[in-house]
C-alpha cells in the first residue's frame, strides 16, 4: 500500500498542497493537477491507484467525466469532494460510481482513512447509474456537518435493498428520508407505500398490512389487498414501528424471515418483494426491555440504523431551511419574505422542540399573518413566545404534553378523516375501548413487573377482572425488567 499512487485534482492550489502533504505523510505517492483533462489523461493511461477530485473544475464538471472513467477503469476508486454540500451532490456522486463523497471543509485524517479503506477493499463491480440531470427538487435541505453524515449514509444505501430503521424526534423528517431512499434508489420505479402504525386500530393492523379475504371477519365484505401487496416491487415504509402490537410483530418477523405472507382468512402463502424502511421516535431497546417489542424483529429491522439529528443540533441549516419554506409558501400564493440577521439569531437561540416541522409552521404563520416583506427579530420573538402559550399540540410537533381527552379527540378526527366520505367499519366503540385498555393494562403490568395483584390494585379493578382482560386482550406479561 505504501507505493500506491493517488491522483488529486482541485483548482485550489492550497487544497492540493494540504491534501498531497497529508497523503505523502501517510506513505502514498501523489500526483496533483488543476483540471479534469489532465486527470483523465493520467487515468486513461493506466496511472494511479485512486483518484480524489473536486466536482467543479475550471474545464468542466467531474460528474460528466465520471461515467467515462468508470467505463475505462471500473475498479479505480474515485473520491469526490465538493463545497456545494447538498443532498443531490452526494446522490450524484453515488450514482456516477464514486467510491465516496466528502463535503468541504473536511478532516484530513478522515480523508486518509477513506483512502486506506478504498485501497484495502476488494475490487467491486460498477454501481448502477442513474439518469438524473440535477433539475429535480432537492428533497432534503441543509449543509451542516450533521446533515452531511446523513447524505453520505443515504448515498451508500441507494443501490442496496438493505432494511433501514430511521430514528429521530418528532418533526425531524423521517418520512422525507424514507422517500428519498426510495425515489433515488434502485426501486424508484416501484411504488412507495407508507403506513402509520399508531393511526390504525390494533385489531385491524394485520388486515392493513397483509390484506384480508371476503368474510375473514365481521365487516369484511370483499377481498382487500394489504400494504405488502400494494408495495410489491417497491418500498414499504412502516412509520411509528414502536407502536406495532406484539401479535402483528410476530407476523412481520415471519415475513422478513421467509419472504412470504398469508392474507387474513387466507391459506396460500404469497411471496413478497419489498424493501422495508421503518421509523420511530421511541427507543426500541427500552421497549424490548419492557417486553413491548420483539428483540429478534428489532435486529431484522435495524440492519442499517439511521439517526436524524434534531434541529437544535443543526442550527447552521436554519437559513437554508427557512428560505426553502419561504419558497414553498410563495408557490402557494403568499408573498415572499426575508429574514433579518437579528431574526435568524433569535431562531438560532431557540430550542425547537418540534424540530423542522415546527419551523415550517412558524414560517407559514409569519407569511400569513404579517404584511411586511422583511421579518424582524421582534416578530419571530413574538411568534415563538406565543407558540409556547398556545394549547399544546396546535402545531402538531408532538413535543408538548396534552391531556388524554384531547389526544383521543385528535386521534378520532384523524381516524374519521382517513376514511374520506365513508364511515369506519361497525364496532368502533369496542375497538376504541380496546385501544385504550391494552396500553393501560400493559403499562400497569410492566410497572409492577408482571405482578397481577399489584397491577389490579394499581388499576383499581378486581384481580379476576384483570385476568380476564389479560386473556381477552392477549397481553404478554412482563415478569421482570432487565
Amino acid at each position: 500500500m505504501a507505493s500506491s499512487q493517488i491522483l488529486v485534482a482541485d483548482d485550489d492550489a492550497a487544497i492540493r498542497t494540504v491534501i498531497s502533504q497529508a497523503l505523502m505523510r501517510a506513505g502514498f505517492e501523489v500526483r496533483v493537477t488543476s483540471n479534469i483533462a489532465t486527470l483523465w489523461r493520467w487515468i486513461s493511461s493506466g496511472d494511479g491507484d485512486l483518484a480524489i477530485t473536486d466536482v467543479l473544475m475550471p474545464d468542466g464538471n467531474v460528474f460528466d467525466t465520471l461515467p467515462k472513467i468508470k467505463n475505462t477503469r471500473p475498479d479505480l476508486p474515485i473520491i469526490v469532494m465538493s463545497a456545494q454540500n447538498t443532498f443531490m451532490t452526494a446522490i450524484k456522486a453515488s450514482e456516477k460510481g464514486a467510491y465516496d463523497y466528502i463535503p468541504k471543509p473536511f478532516d484530513l485524517s478522515e480523508l486518509v482513512g477513506i483512502v486506506r479503506r478504498a485501497l484495502a477493499e476488494p475490487k467491486a463491480s460498477p454501481r448502477l447509474g442513474g439518469a438524473d440531470d440535477g433539475s429535480e427538487a432537492i428533497p432534503l435541505v441543509g449543509r451542516s456537518p450533521a446533515m452531511q453524515d446523513i447524505y453520505r449514509a443515504l448515498a451508500r444505501m441507494m443501490q442496496t435493498d438493505l432494511t433501514v430503521t430511521i430514528t429521530g424526534e418528532s418533526g425531524t423528517g423521517k418520512e422525507l428520508v424514507a422517500r428519498a431512499l426510495h425515489d433515488y434508489g434502485r426501486r424508484r420505479k416501484g411504488p412507495f407505500v407508507a403506513i402509520n402504525m399508531a393511526a390504525i386500530p390494533r385489531d385491524l393492523i394485520e388486515s392493513e398490512l397483509f390484506g384480508h379475504e371476503k368474510g375473514a371477519f365481521t365487516g369484511a365484505q370483499t377481498r382487500t389487498s394489504g400494504r405488502f401487496e400494494q408495495a410489491e416491487g417497491g418500498t414499504l415504509f412502516l412509520d411509528e414501528i414502536g407502536d406495532m402490537p406484539m401479535e402483528a410483530q410476530t407476523r412481520l418477523l415471519r415475513v422478513l424471515q421467509q419472504g412470504e405472507y398469508t392474507v387474513v382468512g387466507g391459506r396460500t402463502p404469497i411471496a413478497t418483494d419489498v424493501r422495508i424502511v421503518s421509523a420511530t421516535n421511541k427507543d426500541l431497546r427500552q421497549l424490548i426491555q419492557r417486553g413491548l417489542f420483539r428483540e429478534d424483529l428489532f435486529y431484522r429491522l435495524n440492519v442499517v440504523p439511521l439517526r436524524l439529528p434534531p434541529l437544535r443540533e443543526r442550527v447552521e441549516d436554519l437559513g437554508d431551511l427557512t428560505n426553502h419554506f419561504f419558497s414553498i409558501v410563495q408557490k402557494e400564493g403568499l408573498s415572499r419574505k426575508t429574514l433579518t440577521s437579528g431574526a435568524l439569531d433569535v431562531m438560532r437561540r431557540y430550542s425547537w422542540p418540534g424540530n423542522v416541522r415546527e419551523l415550517e409552521n412558524l414560517v407559514r404563520r409569519l407569511c400569513a399573518l404579517y404584511p411586511q416583506d422583511e421579518i424582524t427579530a421582534e416578530l419571530v420573538e413574538h411568534e415563538l413566545t406565543a407558540d409556547q402559550t398556545r394549547p399544546a399540540g396546535n402545531d402538531g410537533d408532538g413535543s408538548k404534553t396534552i391531556d388524554l381527552s384531547a389526544s383521543v379527540e385528535r386521534y378520532l378526527a384523524d381516524y374519521f378523516t382517513s376514511y374520506g366520505n365513508d364511515l369506519p367499519p361497525p364496532g368502533l366503540h369496542g375497538r376504541i375501548l380496546r385501544e385504550v385498555e391494552y396500553p393501560l393494562i400493559a403499562a400497569a403490568l410492566a410497572a409492577t413487573r408482571g405482578n397481577q395483584v399489584k397491577a389490579a390494585d394499581l388499576l383499581g379493578v378486581n384481580r379476576n377482572t384483570l385476568r380476564k382482560k389479560i386473556r381477552d386482550l392477549d397481553i404478554s406479561i412482563v415478569r421482570s425488567i432487565r
